[in-house]
């Protein structure tokens, strides 16, 4: 029998959309879990308390550039394109990555600068209710936190090639050693650092996200030059495609930071409820919605770049299908057994009665919107 090395396994090359949806709903799997554990581990290090409120606060405004710059724009834009000049040839292809990669690390990088500085300002706007000192501790965490949308950022445009070229096993690893890096923060560094440990922890796990991508896209063909031209047409063509999209990937970052800021007015806690909750919901959107996303985005690109435009109708409708037949159940029992999930996923240390009973409260009102957020 023939194994195939470590080297050939990540470079695996999955030329079936199907396997490919399933190898990414089995990453998503694991770390949805690791996800939960995350989250298990925080509540009974913290409870629902002040010190997580300041964790969760802090992650708003560096979750808000990731979600509406990279997921709602880079994301959706990069692969599209990518497929365009690689049709064409791939010395394109790769002068493309290589401008859009040095153009997002200077722009990107000097906007959380930028934003790093005012974050006594972007504090007041998403924990009103903080005091004097919940509110130092979320600053301090916030700027170490502006790190992780420019490793996102970059890590993005890797995983687009990647998915091009079909390799999903590397990319499958990313978001699992991300969520160990944090575990990782929660479980040595939290004792003594407190939630600032976990923060390292985040940035330490974003790091490990880019850095396993790296020997899967080098082998793909990519070659370093420096290139810097933030007019190129290639730029215009991404914010073309992107900006459509930021709008809407707005609206639920704006909800969510919206949430956080009433959240903070009221005892606690508040604000750790809302997210361990919303985090719950999210689980059956990672694990069916997001990977047949994923896996149907390369075969659509390619369809795009060739002008096929009844099997990309074809293919998106199969994929709805599948995922309204998969996710609809599981919404119906997370809503009947919402109690019975927040125990289970939260209910140890100093995670109490109290906190366990409004988190499954605040589940249940989520898990009526999640079969619409999976589409």
């Amino acid at each position: 029998m023939k194994y195939m090395t470590i080297h050939q396994l990540l470079n695996f090359q999955s030329k079936s959309v199907s396997f490919s949806a399933m190898l990414l709903a089995a990453s998503s799997l694991v770390s949805a879990f690791l996800g939960l554990m995350r989250n298990r581990l925080l509540g009974n290090q913290f409870g629902a308390s002040g010190e997580t409120d300041i964790y969760f606060a802090a992650f708003r405004i560096p979750d808000f550039i990731y979600g509406i710059v990279i997921m709602g724009g880079i994301t959706v834009a990069f692969l599209p394109l990518f497929a365009e000049y690689a049709s064409r040839g791939k010395e394109e292809a790769w002068e493309f990555v290589n401008n859009l990669l040095h153009v997002l690390l200077v722009v990107l990088g000097a906007f959380c600068v930028l934003l790093a500085i005012f974050a006594p300002l972007l504090m007041e706007l998403v924990a009103p209710g903080f005091g004097p000192e919940q509110k130092a501790s979320a600053i301090t965490l916030t700027r170490l936190l502006f790190l992780s949308p420019v490793l996102f950022g970059i890590s993005s445009v890797l995983s687009g090639v990647l998915q091009y070229h079909n390799r999903f096993i590397v990319y499958a690893l990313a978001p699992i050693l991300y969520n160990l890096g944090i575990i990782a923060g929660i479980v040595f560094l939290a004792p003594s650092m407190g939630v600032l440990g976990v923060g390292v922890g985040v940035i330490g796990g974003a790091g490990l996200h880019l850095l396993i991508q790296l020997p899967s896209f080098f082998a793909s063909g990519f070659i370093w030059k420096f290139a810097f031209r933030p007019k190129d047409p290639s730029i215009a063509k991404v914010l073309r495609l992107a900006l459509p999209r930021i709008p809407g990937a707005m609206g639920y970052q704006l909800n969510v930071i919206v949430m956080t800021a009433l959240a903070s007015m009221l005892s606690a806690g508040s604000i750790t409820v809302f997210a361990f909750a919303n985090d719950l919901q999210s689980f059956p959107i990672n694990l069916i919605g997001v990977p047949f996303a994923i896996a149907l985005f390369p075969a659509l690109s390619r369809a795009f770049a060739e002008k096929k435009e009844a099997d990309m109708k074809a293919a998106f409708a199969s994929a709805l299908r599948y995922v309204i037949l998969l996710v609809l159940p599981i919404a119906g029992l997370m809503f009947l057994f919402r109690a019975a999930v927040v125990q289970l996923s939260y209910g140890v240390g100093n995670f109490d009665v109290e906190d366990t009973s409004l988190t499954a409260a605040l589940f249940g009102v989520f898990a009526l919107g999640v079969v619409f957020q999976a589409l």
